[in-house]
């Protein structure tokens, strides 16, 4: 099982922010502390998908921090990413697994324990769960009970990384649930200190044990 660092996952969300801007948020949270990172984009052709996810990499690389494409394995692929996140909605993850072989990471969003347990069997290698609470993103969220995100928790052997409006005012719900890791978009994203939010966050969580 590949050893992956979940915990304090970040994606981003470009939305309204000019590329300079973008990126400098992003290279803030990496300087924050966050251990994984996610690009997320829903709007973009391919070509800018591609363009924009190469520069991405190029700075998560000089942190030290894999890089996963959200959706587009694709993408993932043709800009040598880490590895890749299928949704529900996406590619199944035994196909996104043959794509990017064995090697790099690929990650499964799981609503359910029958789901997590199908993601983990076909060769997920983290989950990301929720949401939690509401969010603020553009993507669709049912919302997950925190009794649903222990029992998958302690059904697979993968970590699985919290998701959904959590910010570190409100980790506190997740205390003694035995998750992978944080999910973060817009307590880091939005902030007006990114790196400040990314530390804060991160140190919350492992004040309450939560990583």
């Amino acid at each position: 099982m590949k050893k992956i660092d979940l915990r304090l996952y970040f994606i981003t969300d470009s939305t309204g922010l000019a590329e300079p801007e973008f990126l400098r948020r992003v290279e803030l949270a990496l300087q924050g502390g966050v251990t994984i990172l996610q690009l997320r984009e829903k709007e973009r052709t391919t070509r800018e998908y591609m363009d924009l996810a190469e520069k991405v990499h190029k700075i998560a690389l000089q942190y030290g921090v894999p890089l996963i494409i959200d959706d587009r394995v694709d993408v993932a692929l043709a800009i040598g990413a880490e590895g890749v996140h299928v949704g529900r909605e996406d590619m199944p993850v035994a196909t996104a697994r043959k794509l990017m072989g064995e090697d790099k990471i690929v990650g499964a969003t799981a609503k359910t324990v029958e789901q997590a347990l199908a993601a983990y069997e076909q060769g997920a290698d983290y989950l990301g769960v929720g949401a939690i609470y509401p969010t603020t993103t553009k993507v669709k969220t049912i919302l997950t009970s925190t009794e649903t995100l222990r029992d998958i928790c302690n059904a697979v052997p993968i970590p699985a990384g919290a998701i959904g409006g959590l910010n570190k005012g409100n980790i506190d719900v997740l205390q003694g649930i035995p998750i992978g890791g944080i999910c973060a978009v817009s307590a880091i994203m939005k902030a007006e200190d990114p790196r400040l939010a990314a530390m804060e966050l991160k140190a919350r969580a492992k004040e309450l044990g939560l990583i």
